[in-house]
């Protein structure tokens, strides 16, 4: 049901009707839900959590501070996004909405390298979530306990995302209120109760440096801001499913990176200011701190209690994932853009969900999973991997919203900054670039393999996406509309009576 809405407004169906496609989907979600969704995904629990360490063994507690620095940067990616999802609130995010800023070929390219940054992020949540459940019951941590358990949680989050929308958006509220205790909560208990240290360590390198500048020692510790700050989007991928998204989905994207940022902060703050042993973390003596730290400060007890609450935050976060990369499989495949298109496109008539695109978002990331169990080296690279991925498919967006501005569009959803619009849209991508260049920059390990990884798996997904692009030419198969920003503002603008009269 879409609610009638006030006046110089297109109603949600009616909006989908000008880009053209057919309203499938029950619009059940809120703009709680929809923010809980792009939250869970975002995850600041998970992504301190698996951060730690590295961030503190390699630039100290400063590295608190890239927290801050990413936070602003991807506040600007999301206002764009926000302005873009305005006017074309359709389901898949990405994809679609590159195709309609620039076009086909484009859109397939940065969809294909977010298909495959999403499902590996998928796999990674999985497998790093199986620590938790396995300390939870008393299990011993083996390649076994490890592929079962990730497995477990795949087909656990496929079979909710199997219920429908409205359970997708029940868990995922349970999974943020369980992101809240276990971050700003947790975070605020440590620092008001189990503080050992002064404010003034975020300030202390702790001698990360040596003799030499801090500036690269920081630079390097950006991993800390950079895996946290993305997962927003995923309240687009769920457009048709937002009762009037084209005002709440950007309002949704904002909230999740201001109180993602704030949960972020508490949490890496408690922990730093509640380590009794802060000097052996960041000397790299201590590889996993936070158990010993929940242990020292919440006892058994509590450590344990605080167990359930992670493993709530990582269940619905591979949920989220889940769903979102469902989302992004069925809108490319409406379009006629990949192998299968027409099974992948299936909507369920009860569930009102793409089931198809869902088995296809639990079974790869099960196979990678599999994968991993033969070798555990695996791990660390694909989840790099992830990261530059979704920042580039990210930018993709970001430069071609800016060439749509070049070419004179004015965004014509109901969220736009006026004028405002393209210093911001400058702004988020000079961010863009320069979070890239951190991410793509080799180590310095001495190992090829180690210190480029991450451009090589980059590599092989932008070759063989290219390769299938010219190879079959998916975007020849597809009559879907592209690169109609302008004329889709301007038919937007004349339904709503907002074309200025001449």
């Amino acid at each position: 049901m879409t609610a009638t809405p006030p006046n110089g407004r297109l109603a949600d169906d009616e909006h989908l009707a000008v880009l053209g496609y057919e309203g499938k989907f029950d619009r059940s979600m809120s703009l709680w839900a929809n923010f809980a969704l792009g939250f869970t995904y975002l995850s600041p629990l998970v992504g301190v959590y698996s951060l730690l360490a590295v961030a503190l063994s390699t630039g100290g507690p400063p590295s608190i501070w890239w927290i801050v620095i990413v936070a602003c940067g991807q506040l600007l990616v999301s206002v764009v996004f926000g302005e873009v999802v305005s006017q074309f609130p359709i389901h898949g995010g990405i994809y679609p909405w590159a195709r309609r800023l620039w076009g086909r070929r484009y859109a397939w390219m940065a969809a294909w390298v977010y298909i495959w940054a999403m499902i590996v992020t998928i796999t990674s949540v999985a497998q790093f979530g199986s620590g938790f459940v396995t300390s939870l019951f008393g299990i011993e941590l083996t390649p076994e306990s490890t592929l079962f358990t990730g497995l477990g949680l795949l087909l656990l989050a496929l079979l909710i995302n199997f219920s429908g929308t409205k359970w997708l958006a029940r868990i995922a509220r349970i999974g943020l209120a369980a992101e809240l205790i276990g971050v700003i909560g947790l975070g605020l208990y440590l620092l008001l109760f189990q503080r050992k240290h002064d404010f003034s360590v975020f300030f202390d390198t702790m001698g990360t440096a040596g003799e030499g500048s801090y500036v690269p020692v920081f630079l390097a510790s950006a991993l800390a801001g950079l895996f946290l700050f993305y997962g927003f989007e995923a309240c687009g991928d769920v457009a048709e499913e937002v009762s009037d998204p084209a005002r709440r989905i950007p309002k949704a994207m904002m909230m999740t990176i201001l109180v993602g940022a704030v949960s972020a902060l508490f949490s890496f703050g408690g922990y730093v200011l509640a380590a009794p042993n802060l000097e052996q973390i960041v000397s790299g003596e201590v590889v996993d701190p936070i158990p010993a730290i929940l242990e020292a400060t919440l006892g058994t007890v509590g450590a344990k209690i605080f167990l359930v609450i992670t493993i709530l935050a990582f269940i619905s976060c591979v949920l989220s994932l889940q769903a979102a990369a469902s989302r992004l499989l069925y809108s490319f495949a409406r379009d006629g853009m990949l192998p299968g298109h027409t099974w992948l496109s299936k909507v369920s008539e009860k569930s009102k969900v793409p089931t198809n695109a869902l088995i296809v978002a639990c079974t790869v990331p099960a196979l990678i999973c599999v994968l991993i169990y033969f070798n555990e080296g695996l791990l660390v690279p694909v989840t790099s991997f992830a990261i530059l991925g979704i920042y580039l498919a990210f930018q993709m967006v970001v430069l071609a919203s800016l060439r749509q501005r070049l070419k004179g569009w004015k965004p014509a959803g109901p969220f736009n900054l006026g004028g405002l619009g393209l210093v911001v849209n400058v702004l988020a991508l000079a961010y863009g670039v320069f979070a890239m260049v951190l991410l793509a920059t080799p180590g310095a390990s001495g190992s090829f393999f180690t210190d480029y990884v991450v451009l090589i798996g980059l590599a092989v997904v932008l070759v063989s996406g290219l390769v299938y692009l010219f190879a079959a030419r998916p975007d020849r198969k597809s009559d879907a509309p592209e690169g109609d920003a302008l004329a889709v503002a301007e038919e937007i603008r004349r339904r709503t009576g907002a074309i200025e009269t001449r």
